[in-house]
């Protein structure tokens, strides 16, 4: 296992799994809810397990502030291949240009495509009906870093939450009613979508951007 924070001569064999974790002013604002989403994710059938979940915790703690100079707030990678093997880069952010409902819609999907092997949705997409907050998980599954964040602030805020495995096939067929859609990602954050926009949506994506501005202060 190595840490390599230069994207040029970061090699690793045929990834079996890849985390893309948001930074903040070369801090990883969301530390303990990424590496224990990570603990619970799955590479060749088997669980990531705790050495690599410790060594990605030795490198983030030691060398991960230094490492992201060039891209203190970017994207930091954790790649693991199909022999085992890990590595850490990191690269730029790029915000996301296509924000629409059926944009972030076909973002989830692919998400949960990739966690039928890997256990653990990086992206979902979330909808409010009548001041709750439903969103498209597996009731038993882990949720991501990103989503754990969210569901516990709503629950501090006193906002109901629910998992619904099928909101994703009835936001297609339209046989969903709801008033606000928004994804929530490892690497994105909260981004509302722009043609379901609301006040709730604004809500979380504000405070998830205040968490940022506040490691970066």
């Amino acid at each position: 296992m190595t840490q390599d924070y230069g994207m040029d001569s970061f090699k690793l064999g045929e990834p079996a799994l890849v985390c893309r974790w948001r930074l903040a002013a070369g801090k990883l604002p969301l530390e303990g809810r990424h590496l224990r989403a990570l603990g619970s994710r799955t590479v060749n059938g088997g669980r990531v397990g705790q050495p690599i979940v410790a060594w990605a915790q030795q490198h983030i703690e030691w060398t991960l502030e230094g490492g992201s100079e060039e891209h203190p707030n970017g994207v930091l990678m954790l790649v693991i291949d199909v022999d085992g093997q890990a590595a850490m880069t990191v690269g730029p952010f790029v915000p996301l240009e296509k924000t629409d409902l059926l944009d972030l819609l076909d973002r989830s999907e692919q998400a949960h495509a990739e966690a039928a092997n890997t256990g653990v949705a990086p992206e979902s997409l979330w909808l409010v009906q009548d001041g709750t907050l439903v969103w498209d998980d597996e009731p038993a599954t882990t949720a991501s870093g990103s989503a754990s964040l969210v569901e516990g602030l709503a629950h501090t805020l006193g906002i109901p939450v629910r998992r619904n495995a099928a909101l994703r096939k009835q936001v297609k067929d339209g046989s969903i009613a709801f008033d606000e859609a928004f994804l929530v990602s490892d690497e994105y954050g909260v981004v509302p979508a722009q043609d379901r926009n609301g006040d709730m949506a604004r809500r979380f994506s504000e405070g998830y951007e205040r968490l940022l501005a506040k490691m970066r202060s």
